[in-house]
């Protein structure tokens, strides 16, 4: 049986990476799809693992293979998921994460309708701007701008198959999880199981 496609995006702030770094280290049988980029390694970044390192030419040359299910350049610097890494990992019956943008997750949704579009959302703006102040890591112009952005992202909510709303970590990495297991149980993606049962009722 192939495995699934599950886009994730979110609003900054709102813990989407860490609620997919949770599911991974518990479900081998969920992996995450590994973006290709034309930035440097920052410190502690692997090749392979956080992303795939390659030069701006080897990016080009992909996307004039059509190799890319979705990409974008942001500032001076690509980025993309690979359609060849896809195919592989739900080949060997593996479900995939897309941790995407809102504008990503638009590109895939329409390349790949079968894929399940998943949005996560803070339990208030309050919280997700209080959340943002109380990293004190950003400049306060840099908040105002993560706010406005965060707003926009939001916005994009319906247009997504489902809405988590992360009020307590425990509770999102659940509900996540049950969608993720309810996708394998569809009829249509029981098919060949399906096809088995009919043919002994003839």
């Amino acid at each position: 049986m192939l495995g699934n496609i599950f886009i994730i995006s979110a609003a900054s702030g709102t813990g989407k990476t860490t609620l997919v770094s949770r599911l991974l280290q518990k479900h081998p049988d969920i992996r995450a799809s590994v973006s290709h980029t034309t930035r440097l390694p920052r410190e502690g970044e692997e090749n392979g693992r956080h992303y795939h390192f390659v030069s701006i030419p080897e990016f080009e040359a992909m996307i004039g293979d059509a190799g890319f299910l979705e990409y974008a350049r942001v500032y001076d610097n690509y980025y993309g998921t690979s359609m060849r890494q896809l195919e592989e990992l739900t080949r060997q019956g593996v479900d995939v994460i897309l941790e995407i943008d809102v504008q990503g997750a638009a590109q895939v949704r329409q390349a790949l309708p079968q894929a399940a579009s998943i949005f996560i959302a803070p339990p208030s703006f309050a919280v997700l701007e209080s959340r943002l102040r109380g990293r004190g890591t950003d400049a306060p112009e840099v908040i105002a701008k993560r706010l406005v952005e965060a707003r926009n992202e939001i916005e994009q909510a319906p247009l997504f198959d489902y809405l988590v709303v992360n009020d307590d970590l425990d509770n999102a990495e659940a509900a996540l999880l049950n969608i993720i297991r309810a996708k394998r149980f569809l009829s249509s993606a029981q098919e060949k199981t399906l096809h088995s049962l009919l043919a002994e009722t003839r």
